[in-house]
């Protein structure tokens, strides 16, 4: 006897939009297709489109100079988000955009990395392509890949697949390769397994989730630790007053 709650799809959220809703379409937007937003929140495609209406269409539009915190949206949607979308999120015209994304290409120079700038690549990295985080780091290619392969990151097979127009398979793993992960992964780093075994983090962290290995607790206690010390060292960091990157200055 077939299971009724197996096989009856589950149904639409509907009705008012709570706040944590409002918010998370707010977060999601500009990163993810209208269609995976209501999949996401499990509710009808018109409804999502009704309440982006009522979040961005209505009102003002911005003019003027840029703030900080635009700056920092704009730079998070570039090469995720059309021209377009990314105009009517920050409220701006299109041709505003692409003026502050002008402007932004002609700072892009050497700098040092921040920790923050790392963590940040490390999430980035596997969804953009080069022209768009050397806006978004203020930094060259060559200093982008060059920090890229340090950290072991790559794209993903959903970025490779998009522009390669093709399906992406990537390297099979061996049994000498799975052997050293299950001995490694315990108790070491993931960025020094993914150096031994020449792949990415992501793929590491994803091969260890299949294989079912875990972090010793000696190693999650170590972890959190560097954890806090990043959060506490992002709080003690100075925020800008009148600059709109940390690093520009």
């Amino acid at each position: 006897m077939t299971d009724s709650r197996e096989s009856t799809p589950r149904r639409r959220r509907s009705g008012p939009w709570s706040h944590a809703e409002v918010e998370r379409v707010k977060r999601l937007y500009g990163l993810h297709s209208e269609q995976e937003i209501a999949r996401r929140l499990n509710r009808p495609y018109a409804s999502v489109r009704r309440i982006l209406h009522e979040i961005y269409d209505r009102g003002e539009r911005r003019s003027g100079p840029w703030s900080a915190d635009e700056v920092r949206e704009l730079r998070l949607l570039l090469g995720a988000a059309p021209t377009e979308i990314i105009a009517r999120k920050l409220r701006r015209g299109p041709q505003d955009v692409e003026r502050k994304v002008r402007e932004l290409q002609g700072r892009i120079r050497p700098r040092p990395w921040t920790s923050q700038e790392e963590q940040e690549l490390k999430t980035l990295y596997g969804s953009r392509d080069t022209k768009h985080l050397e806006i978004i780091f203020a930094r060259p290619a060559a200093q982008i890949e060059a920090k890229a392969r340090e950290l072991c990151l790559a794209k993903s097979k959903t970025f490779l697949s998009r522009v390669e127009h093709k399906r992406v398979r990537m390297p099979r793993w061996t049994e000498e390769e799975i052997e050293l992960l299950a001995r490694l992964y315990p108790d070491h780093d993931n960025l020094e397994i993914a150096r031994r075994l020449g792949r990415s983090t992501k793929s590491i962290v994803s091969k260890a989730h299949d294989l079912g290995l875990k972090k010793s607790p000696e190693r999650l206690r170590l972890m959190g630790r560097q954890n806090v010390r990043r959060r506490y060292d992002r709080r003690r960091r100075p925020r800008p007053s009148g600059g709109e990157r940390e690093s520009e200055a």
